[in-house]
Order: C-alpha cells, then structure tokens, then sequence
C-alpha cells in the first residue's frame, strides 16, 4: 500500500490555534484536524501547503520550520504528515473545503474530537505550551520534544 504524503500547518494567533473539521461525507468525516492536504507526486511540500490553504481556507501563509512528523497507518491506507509552523500573510479563514474551522485556545484542544494522525502535534503543541508557560507559546518552543 502507497503512504499518502500529507501536509499540515499549525497556526497561531493570540493563543489560539487553527483547526478545521472534515466534511462529513469524507472519510473520518467531522474529526478535527490541523490544516492542510495531500502533497501531490514531486510537488514541494511547502508550496503544497500553500496551495492547499488557499484552496481549502482561501488564505495565504507563510510556511515555516518543521513542527512535527507522524506516520499513522490508518485502515485504508498508511500517512506520512509534515506539520510546519504557518504564518496567516493574508485572508481570513473560510471553510471552503472543510466542515468548519475554528480558533481553539489551548485549553479546549484536547476536548475535539481529532483525527488520529495529527494527535501528535495536538500533544506537541499542549506539551510546549505547558512547559514553556502562558507567554511563551509561540513558535519555535525550545523546551519540546
């Protein structure tokens, strides 16, 4: 089986963090997730980032270091998922190709609902924010794993 190459940018914006939630009819339909989509056969996957942030939230970022690496075999198929940091340049969010998106404080991360591979940067990000405290959770975290 092909592991499907996903990427994901974590966003962040007055200690709140961009999510969005599949669309229902999709496969793990309403989980949440941290933007993004697969990386097309010898495409960047920054600029895939990119261009999957403007087709699916009509916004443009700036796609920074690397934030985490997960690969999650799921029943279907295996992932591999590159999540970098993002930084909104221009737009504002719109759920054009998901169900819904929303700003999450930290605090209310771990209550969705989240598609399983991108738990590890969901974990990632509260460890950070726990260890490096309040005023600090802002990229790059330099007490993390």
């Amino acid at each position: 089986m092909k592991t499907i190459l996903v990427a994901a940018g974590v966003m962040i914006q007055q200690e709140r963090v961009l999510v969005t939630q599949r669309k229902k009819e999709s496969i793990r339909g309403l989980l949440w997730e941290f933007p993004g989509g697969k990386v097309r056969e010898g495409e960047d996957p920054r600029k895939a980032l990119r261009r999957e942030l403007m087709e699916e939230l009509d916004i443009e970022v700036e796609v920074g270091k690397p934030l985490e690496v997960v690969f999650y075999v799921y029943p279907e198929y295996p992932v591999l998922l590159l999540a970098f940091w993002c930084h909104l340049q221009q737009g504002i969010p719109k759920p054009l190709g998901c169900q819904d998106l929303r700003w999450v404080p930290y605090e209310e991360l771990n209550l969705l609902p989240i598609a399983p591979a991108d738990e590890p940067i969901r974990q990632h990000l509260l460890c950070c924010k726990r260890l490096s405290g309040p005023s600090a959770c802002s990229p790059p975290y330099p007490h993390c794993p």
